[in-house]
């Protein structure tokens, strides 16, 4: 049934991106500079989560070195790599510059001169939910390097610029934007049947089955994919001819838990503190969370950044808030949406 099981992957990366033409022409021309030696601006790409902006950004950089065989490009994702040392030895390991790096003792300031100094290729680096970086000081010293263009992507501008200097969000706030809404139920079933004809045999899953997925997915291309990623998978473990509605149900279920339960597991110990403790206490205002956050780690984040905190988990659906800005409370929430795809 399965014809080639990397499509269904959450990570591939197509060799068109459907519906995002103007994202893709407008990043690239950013880009653009990189390709003739010249430095390039950085990019500041944003959307909800599951509007495709890690495979834009990845299919744009395969288009530009299909131009130029001197540029290359190193991914870091900021979710594992939050920390500055984490994301600064990414950047240097994918560009083969960490012979004699220590993880112990290797000062931050020297990785940050390695940088400086490698002039092998002009390289892109793109820095996936770059908001989550702890010292987003880093995406500065990244900006003044010339061999080095930049590519941030965030849900959401505010959450990107609330945690920056002045100094560096005056320079993010003149890049270059690209911003992608969720998609159209059209569009994702576009999406959703480019996928099967790449990967799955003809047949097998119905044009109404794949509306439904779009349905319940409700612009979340990654959700989406992930639906018929697990329904495809189960009807070719039970040697099934195609994929029944009871399938596609049940995988709707299993893909929100597992996005879930991935979202959990990247965040940071300090997020994660602040999760437990609305998981324990909850509902509570960003005060009080702020306060038994406190009491429960070791030196403690500001306010601002708990709010922070608190913005993006409710984007990744695991917290939800509750009234107006000034009476707002937060709480955990207790399992994916069980919207059906009937």
């Amino acid at each position: 049934m399965i014809r080639d099981a990397r499509v269904l992957r959450a990570g591939f990366v197509p060799r068109e991106v459907e519906h995002r033409d103007a994202e893709v022409n407008h990043l690239s021309s950013v880009l653009e500079p990189i390709t003739n030696g010249e430095p390039a601006d950085t990019a500041v790409v944003t959307g909800p989560s599951g509007v495709g902006k890690t495979c834009l950004s990845k299919f744009v950089i395969e288009r530009l070195r299909e131009e130029a065989l001197d540029v290359e490009a190193t991914y870091v994702n900021c979710w594992q790599n939050y920390t500055r040392f984490r994301a600064l030895y990414q950047i240097l390991d994918d560009l083969g510059q960490t012979i004699d790096v220590h993880r112990q003792s290797t000062p931050h300031d020297e990785l940050i001169d390695r940088l400086q100094q490698y002039d092998e290729s002009r390289t892109v680096v793109i820095l996936d939910e770059a908001d989550q970086l702890e010292d987003p000081g880093l995406i500065y010293h990244l900006h003044t390097i010339p061999q080095f263009a930049v590519i941030c992507i965030a849900n959401n501008e505010e959450a990107l610029f609330g945690r920056v200097d002045d100094r560096l969000v005056s320079r993010l706030r003149s890049s270059e934007h690209v911003r992608m809404d969720k998609y159209h139920n059209e569009q994702l079933f576009d999406i959703l049947n480019a996928r099967v004809e790449w990967g799955i045999d003809q047949g097998v899953i119905t044009d109404d089955q794949l509306y439904r997925i779009a349905d319940a997915a409700a612009g979340d291309a990654r959700l989406a994919i992930g639906i018929l990623r697990t329904a495809a998978s189960t009807a070719d473990r039970e040697n099934a001819d195609r994929i029944t509605d009871e399938m596609l149900l049940e995988a709707a279920e299993d893909s929100r838990a597992q996005i879930r339960q991935k979202s959990l597991e990247s965040l940071t110990p300090h997020q994660r503190a602040v999760y437990d403790v609305l998981r324990e206490r909850g509902p509570l205002s960003p005060g009080e969370i702020h306060d038994r956050y406190a009491d429960a780690v070791d030196d403690p984040r500001t306010q601002r950044t708990v709010r922070t905190y608190l913005s993006k988990m409710t984007q990744y659906n695991l917290l939800e808030a509750a009234g107006s800005s000034r009476d707002r409370t937060y709480s955990v929430v207790d399992s994916p949406a069980t919207s059906a795809t009937e």
